[in-house]
């Protein structure tokens, strides 16, 4: 690994200090590299001296343990090992070396040190260096003298062409603003100089850095951070690269093990409860404190006596074993990430002085303004709260009320009376409905045409008329006219099946029934008609079996419908291969048999595709889309899904609209354009009818994060989700009721919305209701009552209602007995946030308008302007 040592001792500048700082810049402009002994007693172990001496010089300057001649004489103890670092330890400590007689004796009887007159002195200009006047310039300097050494191994220097002066006159030169920056000093102040000494093993740069104003200048260990990552970065730019890439494989080992562990440890935090009476005690006394506080209740805000109370909270939450496991290995993974320019890791700070754990205390804060006001708080999971419900990837889209393939790819393969025609016009109204490659999508025109074809008595076009007014597809949508086309329909068709018995008939009869369209929906009817045709037609086959499967109109049997879908889905049709993978898959009505499940899966995504190219039908886009959103049948392929999805929200599918509202708000860095996009998606699909789109745009208008903040229209999506029986939007309901923040408060509404939620099984509307009873808020306290709701909610694994029932007997205000639980909680979600390394590498810097935008945020998250962390200084 390219590792370079950068280590920067200082002298006070002017009185006892003038004549080292003098002898000094001769010593370095004018030693040269020490040549290697001609013989192999080098190579021999270190004598007794020299490791008395070693053991010496390591005591009394332990800096220059962290140079490389120290490491390679641990790592192998001979003479000239032990040489190269007596020599270095020496150089590095001139200014005290008129006070140790024993070292100045050794220096001057030093075997191998050779002290000729060559100057090799140098700065950042081209002017040529006159040493006297450097030396009268630096001895009588007021301020700091800095006297760094910059160290590379010797096949580093090899490999990378730093084997001469000029090269690290170049190399210097070009760091010259990281020095300024690194040292605090203004560009036009500082002062360097340097030469180059090519050790055998390890050459190096001896500098002199200073500032022409001799009140400016400090060095920090952060400032020494940036000047060693500038130094590495154009050094080994491309082997820092190569190291980098290296360093995530091997991070994203570690790391791989690491996010497993954490994330068990989060999963613990976010799944646990924690009881601390001394979080209890100083969260009650910080809320006392708070109310008599004026102005913002963030932490930056604060005065420093409840900073010390918000911090003791803090550091009470760090003694919990599962919050200290997870911080250990945080700073282990933020270790090794930074171990490239850092040659010692980092000692853990206090979690409560840990900037990137700020957010926490803010969290404190919050928790302890919603003690004050005695709020009635929800303790709720992130999924609870999410704007889009988790998924099971075993779902499946909804079931289309018409196969798109069941109308198109059952023509009859004749005429039967022109009740029943594929005529020219007919075939020209259907590619205006669906579209095709070579014929725009045109609603209008296909209307009329179907209409013409209508009235000349074609029952094909009747029940295309009965789709196209059901959906409003080119005209305004009208019930009743759509019901009665599809009720001329249904009895075209049967006149035609009296006349000349025909399985196409027979299916088209039998749709009809199963969807109630253009007569009462009759199940036991349509599996008569559909049993009919089954034998022949492979569209019936796959609606009967789905009547067996959903028990409709026969007796439910999975083996009949598992053999009606086998025999439509060997016949070529993709919707039976689909259902029939689904109960392979999930064993139903057979054993499990994941091979044979993928190869129908793969069929029907095959079939269906083609169609969708024959018929860009919205249906099918959506149903392709989804199928490669969660890689059904196919590869996952999120681009492509999301371009069906597009097509099909172009022809109003309600389910494309939402996946895609879904994809874009999932992002939480999407630009307003994308949100304002994504709301309008939802727009389209809660006004279809959806319940999942209309609870998501209810959501985003009641929080008003993302979207301004509108509460009538919020409460209106709501209920016309809950309506459609969301126990979201149920308790969603309840909650704005409940807390009075934007709408009055209302308990009785809110108990009204969480029973009702409760009794679809939402445990946190149980959990709720639960604390109600428990406090007799709003209701006759019922302690009865809330055990009950306590104990429904436990059962499904909720841990807040197993605490209450746990210490049901030892009951205090609910909102102080929680307050450690829900900073707990809180820990989980900030070590899932806080990233485990700096955000920015070696050598990137941040331009001015992006650090005021950076303060400017700070502020804005309840931070005083002078609000800083305390800094390490050396």
């Amino acid at each position: 690994m390219p590792r370079l040592i950068f280590i920067s001792p200082y002298l006070k500048g002017g009185g006892g200090n003038a004549p080292h700082l003098s002898y000094l810049v001769k010593y370095i402009a004018t030693r040269p590299g020490a040549a290697p002994a001609p013989d192999e007693s080098g190579k021999l172990p270190a004598t007794v001296k020299q490791k008395e001496l070693i053991a010496n010089l390591a005591r009394d300057f332990p800096l220059t343990k962290r140079r490389f001649e120290y490491e390679d004489f641990l790592a192998n103890p001979t003479r000239e090992n032990a040489s190269d670092y007596i020599q270095v330890a020496l150089e590095q400590n001139l200014d005290q070396l008129g006070k140790r007689e024993n070292y100045v004796d050794y220096i001057a009887t030093r075997p191998g040190a050779v002290r000729s007159g060559a100057h090799g002195l140098f700065s950042g200009g081209s002017d040529k260096l006159v040493i006297a006047h450097v030396q009268n310039e630096v001895a009588n300097h007021s301020g700091n003298v800095w006297t760094p050494i910059v160290s590379l191994r010797r096949e580093d220097a090899s490999a990378m062409g730093y084997e001469d002066a000029e090269s690290w006159k170049t190399l210097l030169s070009s760091c010259a603003s990281d020095f300024a920056k690194g040292y605090k000093i203004k560009p036009e102040n500082l002062r360097w100089y340097a030469s180059f000494h090519n050790e055998s093993h390890h050459p190096h740069a001896h500098m002199i850095i200073y500032s022409a104003d001799p009140s400016e200048g400090f060095l920090t260990k952060k400032g020494i951070q940036q000047i060693k990552s500038g130094l590495v970065a154009r050094i080994f730019p491309e082997q820092l690269q190569e190291l980098y890439t290296a360093q995530t494989q091997r991070r994203d080992a570690l790391v791989a093990d690491a996010r497993t562990v954490m994330q068990g440890l989060t999963e613990r935090m976010e799944s646990g409860v924690l009881r601390n009476e001394r979080i209890e005690k100083l969260m009650v006394h910080l809320a006392g404190r708070l109310q008599y506080l004026s102005g913002k209740k963030q932490y930056g805000y604060l005065p420093a006596k409840l900073k010390a109370v918000v911090d003791e909270i803090v550091g009470e939450l760090e003694r919990d074993e599962r919050i200290a496991e997870a911080y250990r290995l945080w700073y282990e993974l933020r270790n090794e990430v930074t171990a490239s320019y850092r040659d010692t890791p980092d000692a853990p700070l206090p979690l409560s002085q840990q900037k990137e754990f700020k957010q926490i205390r803010n969290a404190v804060v919050t928790e302890a303004v919603k003690l004050m006001g005695r709020q009635f708080t929800f303790e709720e999971s992130p999924q609870a709260d999410a704007l889009f419900p988790a998924e099971n990837t075993n779902a499946v889209p909804p079931d289309d009320a018409e196969p798109v393939e069941a109308v198109d790819a059952a023509q009859p393969e004749r005429d039967a009376a022109p009740v029943v025609e594929w005529s020219r016009r007919y075939k020209q109204a259907r590619k205006y409905l669906y579209g095709s490659d070579n014929t725009p999508r045109d609603f209008a025109k296909a209307y009329a045409l179907f209409l013409s074809e209508a009235e000349r008595g074609n029952a094909l076009a009747m029940h295309d008329l009965g789709r196209m007014l059901a959906d409003g597809l080119g005209v305004e949508a009208d019930a009743e006219l759509s019901y009665e086309w599809y009720a001329k329909a249904l009895a075209a068709f049967t006149a035609a099946e009296q006349a000349e018995p025909w399985d196409y008939f027979e299916y088209r009869i039998g749709k009809l029934y199963a969807a109630g369209l253009g007569t009462e929906q009759d199940y036991g009817a349509a599996a008569r008609w559909f049993s009919m045709a089954a034998p022949e037609n492979k569209y019936a086959a796959y609606s009967l079996g789905g009547l067996y499967y959903h028990g409709h109109g026969v007796e439910q049997s999975f083996e009949r419908a598992l053999a009606l879908y086998r025999q439509s889905a060997d016949s070529g049709f993709p919707y039976a291969a689909f259902s029939l993978a689904k109960m392979l898959r999930d064993g139903i009505g057979t054993a499990p048999d994941a091979a044979e499940a993928d190869k129908y899966f793969r069929m029907a995504f095959s079939g269906f595709r083609t169609l969708e190219k024959k018929n860009h039908d919205d249906k099918l886009q959506y149903r392709l889309g989804w199928m490669l959103l969660n890689g059904v049948g196919t590869e996952k392929d999120i681009p492509a899904a999301l371009e069906y999805f597009e097509e099909s929200a172009k022809l109003g599918n309600p389910f494309a609209s939402y996946q895609l509202a879904k994809y874009i708000l999932a992002d939480e860095s999407s630009a307003p354009i994308r949100v304002r996009e994504a709301v309008a998606y939802l727009r389209r699909a809660a006004d279809c009818g959806n319940p999942f789109a209309q609870y998501a745009l209810g959501k985003l208008y009641a929080e008003g994060n993302r979207i301004q903040k509108n509460i009538p229209e919020a409460l209106r999506l709501l209920k016309l989700a809950a309506d459609q029986g969301s126990d979201l939007a149920m308790y969603r309901l309840g909650r704005l009721y409940l807390s009075g923040e934007d709408i009055p408060k209302d308990t009785a509404a809110a108990i009204r919305w969480m029973t009702a939620a409760a009794e679809k099984n939402d445990e946190y509307a149980q959990y709720a209701l639960g604390k109600l009873y428990l406090t007799g808020e709003g209701v006759q306290k019922d302690k009865d009552a809330a055990v009950g709701w306590f104990t429904l909610s436990a059962a499904q694994g909720n841990v807040y209602a197993q605490f209450f029932l746990d210490h049901i007997d030892s009951f205090r205000d609910p909102s102080i007995f929680m307050a450690a639980t829900r900073l707990l909680h809180h820990m989980s979600r900030v070590f899932s946030d806080a990233p485990p390394a700096p955000r920015t590498g070696p050598g990137v810097k941040l331009d001015r308008k992006l650090l005021r935008k950076l303060r400017e945020k700070k502020i804005a998250q309840g931070h005083k302007r002078d609000d800083h962390e305390q800094e390490m200084t050396m």
